[in-house]
């Protein structure tokens, strides 16, 4: 399930609520599951409509949808370390002095200028997400560009993939169609990038884990060196497993 598109273009208020309707169905934006209408769903002995279910799972699988963007890598946030702290700091309600005394930062005005920093790094990011919109009205030359998957773990020139090429390296190595087998894993680190993206994609079901050996059996329909793929997967951050191996799922 490819939700990561979703997510990107999913509005603000949309993101602030982590989840979206979609015809018969609540889509949670930061893992992929889904919740259809009319089904009541229970937990702890209470029962919750598909809707209320959807922010329910929220709080218990991702803690809030303001704990999970903070969690997103750096190159996707915008955010340096520090900022990424404050910004910890300011919505667990801790008190300037509090954040000081943590942070082990300056004095009370130190903690005011981090503020009007991130309050004019927000009215700058108002400004250019409004060109950015005028600016899709006009440009009539840009190229779709394959959104970044938020659990990438190091953003960089990897990512720098349009739609057209995503096309043509899916071909390459796809000669029998996306559901079949690949031809080679011998390729640019690009490359590889947008084969595991199809096969996390395509071969597993967020929500879903997997035991190794049934991580096995899928990859090896796909490439015989398995454990090669299986490894890029985790390090890609398309896959994570528990630490004795004995549980896989996707992360979305």
């Amino acid at each position: 399930m490819k939700v990561s598109e979703r997510f990107w273009e999913a509005s603000v208020e949309e993101l602030k609520k982590g989840y979206i309707q979609e015809r018969d169905y609540y889509m949670c934006l930061l893992c992929g599951r889904t919740f259809e209408q009319g089904v009541i769903y229970q937990v702890d002995g209470t029962l919750y409509e598909a809707e209320k279910y959807t922010r329910v799972h929220i709080d218990k699988a991702h803690h809030s949808v303001f704990d999970y963007l903070i969690s997103l890598d750096k190159k996707l946030t915008g955010l340096t370390e520090h900022q990424n702290s404050l910004l910890k700091l300011f919505y667990q309600g801790k008190t300037d002095a509090e954040v000081q005394k943590e942070l082990n930062i300056g004095s009370s005005s130190t903690i005011r200028n981090h503020r009007f920093v991130l309050k004019e790094k927000e009215r700058q990011s108002k400004v250019f997400l409004a060109m950015m919109e005028l600016l899709k009205e006009k440009d009539q030359h840009a190229p779709a560009f394959v959104p970044v998957h938020k659990t990438a773990k190091m953003v960089d020139d990897r990512y720098n993939v349009t739609e057209e090429e995503r096309k043509g390296i899916l071909a390459k190595y796809f000669t029998e169609g996306t559901d079949g087998p690949i031809t080679t894993f011998e390729m640019q680190e690009k490359s590889k990038l947008i084969i595991l993206r199809e096969i996390a994609s395509s071969r597993f079901d967020a929500g879903q884990s997997y035991k190794e050996k049934e991580v096995n059996e899928i990859l090896e329909k796909v490439y015989h060196d398995y454990v090669t793929l299986r490894r890029y997967l985790i390090e890609y951050g398309f896959m994570d497993r528990e630490p004795d191996g004995s549980k896989y799922w996707l992360k979305v």
